[in-house]
């Protein structure tokens, strides 16, 4: 009778155990981060014409002391940081120096990164499509017509073949990062809506409505482009693009994260290059990563 008992017991408690709510799982703690290598051109530098550092690349690389890489290897306290984003950088500038226009070279950009390497942030390809450089030709004293139709002649629009023509090499440059860091966690960065498809802000911007609203879409399709090769290529991508749509280069002080023709940030910022995000793009860019990272 006891040993019957003690089965009753023993089979009600283990009843019990069954039915009784599993613990939660606690959560995983996002992986450390020791050393990271950002990677890129003018937009992943946060080019400035004040506040440039050197500690990682030539002068006329006009990298920002504050840019969204430094505020990211702060943030995640690595003990291994190197930023090498550099103004006018293409993709062949991962793999080959950069010709400056006062005569100094930054080094291929691939030089830093290792098999240590943990953590790669890349934001490239803006230049490779020719879509920074097209932006000035657009200038005009009139809000109305095309001043940068010779882009768009024929039955295809040049600036969307060039975009296309980029992605292989976007593709290639995750390729390269993978060879050289294959341990490293790589994140593609977007451009940020520096402009909107609509009418644009005449004469703010000197760009007539026709062409502000061409340039628009053409950044649509470059941060198109890029997400396809994130997805081709099994990466993560970085939005920064769709949490800053409302606060381009039109929008008012304090607002804008992308400055115009003639930058005028906040007077205790650095003041970016034209047309290049100012510290409150930088702070959301850098933002941006850190979720991606669980941060």
């Amino acid at each position: 009778m006891r040993t019957v008992t003690s089965l009753i017991v023993a089979a009600t408690a283990a009843g019990f155990a069954l039915c009784a709510p599993a613990a939660a799982t606690p959560p995983t703690p996002p992986r450390a981060v020791h050393e990271y290598v950002a990677l890129g051109d003018s937009w992943a530098a946060d080019a400035t014409l004040t506040g440039i550092t050197t500690q990682f690349v030539p002068l006329l690389c006009v990298q920002s002391a504050t840019s969204y890489a430094k505020q990211v290897a702060a943030a995640l306290g690595v003990t291994r940081f190197r930023d090498v984003s550099c103004a006018s950088a293409v993709t062949a500038n991962l793999t080959s120096p950069q010709q400056l226009p006062d005569g100094r070279v930054a080094p291929p950009q691939f030089d830093q990164l290792s098999a240590t390497t943990d953590l790669v942030t890349l934001e490239i390809g803006g230049n490779d499509a020719g879509l920074a450089a097209i932006v000035p030709t657009c200038l005009t004293g009139s809000a109305q017509g095309s001043h940068c139709a010779h882009v768009r002649g024929g039955t295809e629009d040049a600036m969307s073949a060039s975009i296309r023509a980029a992605e292989p090499k976007v593709t290639a440059a995750i390729a390269g990062v993978r060879a050289r860091a294959p341990h490293a966690r790589l994140l593609l960065v977007d451009y940020m809506a520096g402009v909107s498809p609509g009418t644009g802000c005449f004469p703010q911007i000197p760009i007539s409505a026709d062409d502000a609203n061409w340039l628009g879409h053409k950044l649509l399709e470059l941060d198109a482009m890029l997400a396809r090769v994130a997805t081709t290529t099994g990466v993560q991508l970085v939005d920064t693009y769709t949490g800053s749509i409302g606060h381009d280069a039109c929008r008012p002080d304090g607002i804008r994260w992308v400055e115009g023709l003639i930058p005028h940030p906040n007077p205790h910022s650095n003041i970016p290059l034209p047309f290049h995000p100012n510290q409150l793009g930088a702070d959301h860019q850098a933002r941006q990563i850190l979720r991606a990272l669980g941060r």
